[in-house]
């Protein structure tokens, strides 16, 4: 009999990992389509335009971010921590540009320590994965 409710738990189990993973893939698919028709919306109303502007380029640069940590997470199932400081440098960056005339001083200020702080953990985090690519090589025949 407990072998039974193990064979049920187990298949159970399984079921439930594949519908889990099927959400996951479902709502990353959604995610990725959502970012590739934005981004596509937004550089036809840039063609209408006939010109780009810097804050316009930098969106652009979200939106490539955005669907390049979205890739990345669709193959590997790792969540790249580095696409996520790049796309709040980016968007900090973005907003200082476009705002700049109605953003207080002291706010211009903590923005711009936060895009330190930000690059800081980009650099540690760069660090910090680079020595585990070394120590991984290091321990391989």
């Amino acid at each position: 009999m407990a072998s039974k409710v193990k064979v049920g738990f187990k298949r159970a189990e399984r079921a439930g990992n594949m519908l889990v993973e099927f959400f996951q893939s479902f709502s990353l698919f959604i995610i990725g389509a959502s970012i590739i028709w934005s981004a596509g919306l937004f550089y036809l109303h840039l063609i209408q335009l006939g010109r780009a502007s810097l804050e316009d380029l930098l969106l652009l640069f979200v939106y490539l971010e955005l669907g390049a940590m979205t890739g990345i997470y669709f193959r590997t199932k790792h969540l790249p921590v580095r696409f996520l400081i790049y796309i709040a440098i980016t968007a900090i960056a973005r907003y200082l540009i476009v705002d700049i005339d109605h953003i207080k001083p002291m706010s211009v200020l903590v923005m711009s320590v936060s895009i330190a702080v930000l690059t800081v953990a980009l650099w540690i985090e760069h660090r910090v994965v680079d020595m585990g690519v070394a120590s991984e090589d290091e321990s391989s025949p």
